[in-house]
């Protein structure tokens, strides 16, 4: 399939562009570090070379690597997909020697739904969280764009979220102590996961870990146009929400809750939500309004965002200050959700 071909007719309404707000100073020294490359636009000619480049950044771990020295137990599972889908392919890990049923996350990985898998991710979040809180992880490999058109990402990790409840017994895990959560990518994948086992009544979870989420198609909010547009971490994730539109496709918003989580007209009856992003990217209108909405619906959310940071800077300068912050805030959240449950 040709990603042109996937390409939207357009986005909505755009707004009139303003300045984006200063980045954190330790924060702007590693993007001029980083140079040119990290604010490379994705698109149609370079996503093969960004693709490979991206896999070699990030590199899969073996299971015998995810259980280092068996301080962790890992498997891949190959479970049932979606109706007349393929397999999806899961990576459970869990601290080693803990004896259950534990609390688990069932995490979905970023990427701009184009880029990552679910091995690579799960060295940090065993390191952050599993060993710390003791939780399991569950971690999933889903369909990328533009292979594969959206929603067929939110139906792989809904197979996976069916297998993984049915299956609690068999993987030493509390069936009413799953969080579910992502970053970018995997954010947006994870309220959509809420919406969806909401509506059909499927496994509910404990609460919803979403940072800097990709939650809207529409590119129509004052974040999302900032001004310039070449300025580091702002300019860059708004090309890779590109993909994300060109994963959703056109259909109508009556297709919730299988469109962009922020078309959603209904919020209410979700799982308790964490969302964090940071000031001086994109994604701060969406996920501030999606908060807001939350909130309007009756629910619980807590909003966090970071000043003068920009898309996946945790990721990028994680000895930063305004990183360190940022992933304690995050622990602190999971361990009151997984205290509460």
């Amino acid at each position: 399939m040709d990603l042109a071909d996937d390409l939207p007719a357009g986005p909505g309404p755009v707004p009139t562009p303003r300045q984006a707000p200063p980045l954190d100073p330790e924060l702007a020294a590693v993007l001029e570090r980083l140079g040119p490359t990290a604010r490379e636009p994705v698109t149609p000619e370079n996503l093969g070379a960004r693709q490979e480049r991206d896999a070699a950044a990030r590199p899969r771990p073996t299971v015998r690597q995810l259980r280092d020295g068996g301080r962790f137990e890992a498997e891949e599972l190959r479970v049932p997909g979606p109706p007349n889908a393929p397999d999806v392919t899961l990576v459970a890990a869990r601290p080693a020697g803990i004896a259950g049923p534990l609390p688990l996350l069932y995490y979905l990985h970023g990427g701009g739904m184009i880029t990552g898998n679910a091995w690579s991710v799960l060295p940090r979040i065993l390191r952050e969280w599993a060993e710390p809180l003791g939780p399991a992880v569950v971690s999933a490999e889903y369909r990328l764009a533009p292979g594969a058109r959206y929603p067929a990402a939110v139906e792989d990790c809904y197979a996976g979220l069916l297998w993984v409840a049915a299956h609690a017994a068999d993987l030493g895990v509390d069936p009413d102590r799953i969080v579910i959560g992502g970053k970018s990518a995997g954010g947006g994948l994870a309220a959509a996961l809420a919406l969806l086992t909401r509506d059909r009544r499927g496994p509910r979870p404990a609460g919803q870990l979403l940072m800097c989420p990709m939650l809207d198609d529409r590119n129509d909010t004052v974040s999302s146009h900032p001004r310039p547009a070449s300025t580091p971490g702002t300019g860059y994730p708004t090309r890779r929400r590109g993909r994300h539109c060109s994963a959703t496709g056109t259909a109508p918003p009556t297709c919730l809750p299988m469109r962009p989580p922020a078309r959603a007209a209904d919020l209410s009856g979700l799982p308790p939500a964490y969302l964090d992003v940071g000031s001086a990217e994109t994604l701060r209108d969406e996920a501030a309004a999606y908060a807001q909405g939350i909130w309007q619906a009756g629910g619980q959310a807590e909003l966090h965002v970071w000043p003068g940071a920009f898309h996946g800077f945790d990721t990028l300068a994680p000895a930063a200050a305004l990183s360190r912050d940022a992933r304690d805030a995050r622990t602190r959240w999971l361990r009151r959700v997984l205290a509460r449950t």
